[in-house]
């Protein structure tokens, strides 16, 4: 491009900017102000200099965002290591010289623009503005896109890769995080979010690219007047919703329970799912949901809940059950603000409500996904074709599953993107996958999608509800069913919040010489641990060459402990938010049924991998608000 085209921004104002002392922040400060064009976020960083914030100036300017589990996730706001006009247009000017490596037939292919409903005023940012930019980038190389005209699911934009044959997907979004968030996610032409060399061959293409291109870059109405945006929005969904019909499974199942109807309330968490919750409804043959009023229509500040998270359970579902109470609705359904995810809570007749966990869920799914396969399938060697798959931090129920059904279990590392690559894999050898999920209520039934989809994860789970109902049975027996064929697997998940990554470093560190020089611990709450797998350096106790067959996640941190009395235990990093999470699960084997005491022997292990290892008084961290 000729210089003149170049962005650049009031010159003579940052030569009026006095020094911070500091030549590589005052090299940040003048990239940052020559090329950004949002005068909201160039407002933001003028008042942090003339504030003399210099740390808060360092925070902002003097690092980058890089790919988590879930793509780039910042707060939204000024800064290179924040979500901004300039970083999205950045990251895209960086993704598309990578695809160009990749597909010499990009142009045509195209790319899909997807977005949910987040806003900041005080940046100037919003979603759709992101995505409307993201699309600018690319039309201004010839790139033909596809952008959606409103906001979709996340699970939308994977699908429509596929299904339009693009070359890759963005979808901007920071799911359930905090209002201050938001994020940019891409997928690949095979409709997984990048995983490794992708991710950092992107980071490396955005680095050598960080100058915007053109003025054209910054021009939101390009979406408005070119030729080569087409809007997706109509066939994807009318697609989806087709091809939504081939999990339902038990249509009679609605006309049986019609002298006794069993009714649902869904929240869509102030986000994008309502409409789309309900249309996949009247595909089942159900009546819609009943909304929640109050966090039925998209609102980014999410004025009616703490957090937008459905998994926090029932400090967050509070609106949920009172309206499921007034209504004598049994089920309560409830997406996050991007609908990735979904929760479920179930009025137990008189016991009060039960908020199930993603383990949970996931128990009830995979055994629904595994029954309807073999009503369909009743030829044993069909079997042999047939996958589940989970995380490796989430529940070992489907692998007890897989042990007396025949069919394959797999694991994979924490990560949707995992799942959805392992997917495409299988698929090229003729396997198929059934069920696949994460614990942090993330669920795939079938594979439509190679990603977490909490739309037709929640129609699923009501024509489960109401075919049990015909039965006699709810949700909640159904799981005591199910655990007493394969085995009681009592787990406990929850987290930490730690702000500083030095600390976190120092957690893991002290763990992996807890006895000595590199030496792990022995013993969690008295009990002996007989293994270690450390999937951050490569170890594996279990394994003859002491190699974990996970492949090596050097960017986050994850340890896995087995005990000797059958309990596994994880801590791990989240690529999303400041967190360590822990994970514990008591896998009993089938009929061993004395549950309480599985759940205080679990408890025993989560206190002292909480207390002994992560040690969070003296850490200063701040424990899970339940």
């Amino acid at each position: 491009m000729e210089d003149n085209d170049r962005v650049n921004g009031d010159l003579n104002a940052n030569m009026r900017c006095q020094s911070t002392g500091d030549p590589q922040l005052d090299k940040a400060v003048h990239q940052w102000l020559t090329w950004d064009r949002n005068r909201w976020t160039r407002a933001q960083l003028d008042s942090l200099i003339a504030a003399g914030h210099l740390d808060e100036l360092r925070s902002r300017l003097c690092s980058r965002m890089s790919f988590g589990t879930a793509g780039l996730r910042a707060p939204m706001g000024a800064g290179f290591n924040r979500i901004n006009d300039l970083t999205v247009i950045q990251s895209t000017q960086g993704l598309y010289s990578h695809l160009c490596r990749y597909f010499p037939d990009l142009s045509s292919r195209g790319l899909v623009v997807g977005f949910d409903t987040r806003g900041q005023e005080e940046s100037g940012c919003s979603s759709e503005r992101l995505a409307k930019l993201t699309a600018a980038v690319m039309l201004s190389r010839e790139v033909s896109v596809h952008l959606f005209s409103s906001f979709v699911p996340t699970p939308y934009v994977p699908y429509a890769v596929k299904k339009l044959g693009a070359a890759a997907g963005v979808m901007i979004t920071a799911s359930h995080n905090p209002k201050e968030d938001n994020g940019y996610k891409v997928y690949w032409s095979n409709g997984a979010q990048i995983a490794s060399p992708h991710d950092k061959e992107i980071l490396r293409s955005i680095e050598e690219e960080l100058e915007p291109w053109s003025a054209s870059c910054w021009d939101e109405d390009l979406v408005d007047h070119s030729s080569l945006r087409t809007d997706p929005l109509t066939q994807i969904n009318s697609c989806y919703m087709d091809e939504l019909a081939s999990l339902c499974f038990h249509r009679y199942s609605q006309i049986l329970s019609l002298s006794c109807p069993l009714k649902f309330v869904h929240s869509s968490f102030h986000g994008v799912g309502h409409v789309f919750i309900q249309q996949a409804f009247q595909v089942f043959g159900f009546a819609p949901p009943i909304p929640v009023p109050e966090q039925k229509d998209p609102d980014p500040n999410f004025s009616s809940v703490r957090c937008p998270n459905p998994e926090e359970g029932e400090s967050v579902l509070k609106l949920s059950l009172l309206l499921a109470e007034k209504e004598n609705a049994r089920i309560v359904l409830a997406t996050d603000p991007d609908a990735d995810r979904l929760a479920v809570a179930e009025n137990s007749d008189g016991c009060g409500w039960k908020v199930f966990t993603g383990n949970e869920l996931a128990a009830l799914l995979g055994w629904w996904m595994f029954f309807n396969w073999k009503e369909s399938h009743p030829d044993p060697a069909d079997t042999q074709n047939v996958h589940m798959l989970a995380t490796t931090v989430s529940s070992k129920i489907l692998q007890a599953f897989a042990r007396i059904e025949g069919f394959h279990f797999e694991e994979t590392l924490p990560g949707f993107k995992w799942i959805g690559n392992k997917i495409h894999e299988l698929s090229k050898t003729g396997q198929r996958v059934i069920f696949a999920f994460e614990e942090s209520i993330g669920f795939l039934c079938g594979s439509m999608v190679p990603e977490k989809d909490g739309v037709s994860s929640a129609v699923v789970v009501a024509e489960m509800a109401a075919y049990l109902h015909n039965k006699n049975l709810m949700l909640n027996q159904q799981l005591d069913n199910i655990y007493q064929t394969y085995g009681y697997h009592v787990s406990k998940t929850s987290y930490v919040i730690c702000n500083d990554p030095p600390t976190i470093q120092k957690i893991f560190s002290r763990i992996r010489n807890f006895d000595g020089d590199g030496s792990y611990p022995k013993t969690c709450g008295g009990i002996q641990i007989v293994h270690v797998r450390d999937v951050t350096t490569g170890y594996d106790s279990s394994r003859p060459d002491l190699r974990s067959v996970l492949p090596v996640s050097r960017s986050s941190q994850m340890i896995t402990f087995t005990l000797q009395n059958g309990v596994v235990a994880t801590l791990r990093t989240s690529g999303t938010e400041p967190k360590i999470k822990y994970y514990t699960e008591f896998c009993a084997a089938p009929g061993k049924s004395e549950v309480c005491r599985l759940e205080e022997e679990l408890q025993k292990v989560t206190a002292a991998l909480l207390d002994k290892f992560l040690e969070p008084e003296k850490n200063n961290l701040i424990r899970r608000l339940v």
